[in-house]
């Protein structure tokens, strides 16, 4: 793609499995407690929650890792599992920092790192992404966190802040993801924009936007693919 000169990237759900990873450990922490749940609807509802109270804040006293141990204890409640312990709901808390990445990734990410600066643009706490980052043996060549700017995706203020603390127009930066709202926000600002599909990202139910916007520069169906299309 021409004029391109960084890659930013989503990092929740379009690198990181989230939805298998906490499943898996509520499963297993609640299973010694004798409990029992539809774990794949409580995961969703989990993360519905916690996208819900950090998407769009501009300057809050919390980070989105605050926001995912006070979520818990509401998903804890609504789902009869009050005889979890707060030992049993830092365990599952604790999961987030241990989540696996996606098994295209890496693999996409390093063809592309030869070519162009690949940045993570997240949601998510800067030690969240250094912990599953080493975990799973990704290299960044910056991480840009909502935390670190002081606003959060989808405002307007996040998109150009990154732009401007990589010094390009947002013309020359290409916003990757597998959330339209994600991409959405960033194309307003001016940047180009890719839709990775991620059909198991929210476990069996499916994702809640599968199909990309019309208006995405590239569409996707995993890493090795958009390295192969930037010419990687």
């Amino acid at each position: 793609m021409d004029g391109i000169k960084a890659l930013t990237f989503d990092t929740g759900g379009t690198i990181l499995d989230w939805h298998g990873g906490i499943s898996r450990k509520l499963a297993e922490v609640a299973g010694r407690r004798g409990l029992k749940a539809d774990w794949a609807a409580a995961t969703n509802e989990y993360r519905r929650r916690s996208l819900g109270a950090i998407v769009n804040q501009l300057g809050p006293r919390f980070n989105f890792d605050d926001v995912h141990r006070d979520q818990l204890d509401r998903v804890v409640a609504d789902f009869g599992l009050g005889a979890l312990t707060k030992e049993d709901r830092d365990e599952i808390w604790r999961a987030w920092f241990a989540l696996d990445a996606w098994p295209d990734f890496v693999p996409g990410l390093d063809r592309l790192r030869v070519k162009y600066p690949c940045v993570s643009f997240t949601l998510l706490t800067p030690r969240l992404v250094i912990d599953v980052s080493r975990r799973n043996g990704i290299t960044w060549d910056c991480i840009i966190s909502c935390e670190m700017l002081g606003v959060y995706k989808v405002r307007p203020e996040a998109y150009q802040g990154t732009a401007k603390l990589l010094q390009l127009k947002p013309a020359e930066i290409l916003m990757v993801a597998c959330h339209n709202f994600d991409l959405d926000a960033a194309r307003k600002e001016g940047f180009k924009t890719c839709f990775v599909k991620r059909p198991l990202e929210w476990g069996p139910a499916g994702p809640p936007d599968p199909m990309p916007n019309p208006a995405c520069d590239l569409v996707v169906d995993g890493f090795e693919e958009l390295a192969a299309r930037m010419s990687c």
